[in-house]
């Protein structure tokens, strides 16, 4: 197929939207919503959220060293814009959007207990890359709703109604096509 070039941006599909919950050293709690994020390391697990200096949550998170990444689904894409539109300067989101700020496991830091999945990170290394700064973070624990967890323990999200973003859109992510491995499984 005949391809035409386009200049250097940030086109790429999908890409997870998150709210990072992040707790000041002052106990003022924030979320702020991000779409460049990723996984980096498997072992030790850890990830990466890329926010801008100017950002409320970038200061808290880098004076703290800690946040939590929250996967949200459909039913909270009105928080997720919410969270990327609204400065935590001048608006408790928590309290706004009526969110539950549940106690996290190992850090201090609430995670949003609406979201089906959060996972507690410690920060690791911050890389001041232009626009944004990236933080790699080890990912500490990982909260799961119970309701996800088929029998064998493993989580079906499926069953979640996960989001993503897409150039200025939140999408709904689609069904499963197959499972690792399935190009290689005898038949």
């Amino acid at each position: 197929m005949a391809k035409k070039m386009c200049k250097s941006n940030t086109l790429l599909y999908p890409v997870p939207v998150v709210m990072v919950s992040c707790r000041s050293s002052e106990g003022v709690n924030n979320i702020i919503t991000v779409a460049w994020t990723g996984i980096v390391c498997s072992e030790p697990a850890m990830l990466h959220v890329s926010i801008r200096p100017e950002r409320f949550s970038h200061g808290i998170i880098k004076n703290t060293g800690n946040f939590v990444v929250n996967i949200p689904n459909k039913g909270l894409t009105h928080a997720v814009d919410f969270c990327g539109i609204k400065s935590g300067r001048s608006v408790n989101k928590f309290e706004y959007l009526g969110l539950t700020a549940q106690k996290s496991n190992l850090i201090d830091v609430p995670f949003i207990g609406e979201c089906p999945v959060n996972l507690e990170c410690r920060v690791r290394d911050i890389i001041a890359l232009g626009s944004h700064d990236m933080f790699i973070a080890e990912i500490l624990c990982v909260n799961i709703e119970e309701g996800l967890m088929d029998k064998s323990e493993k989580p079906d999200f499926n069953k979640a109604d996960l989001i993503c973003y897409n150039s200025g859109e939140y999408r709904l992510l689609a069904e499963s096509l197959g499972k690792f491995g399935f190009s290689a499984e005898k038949k």
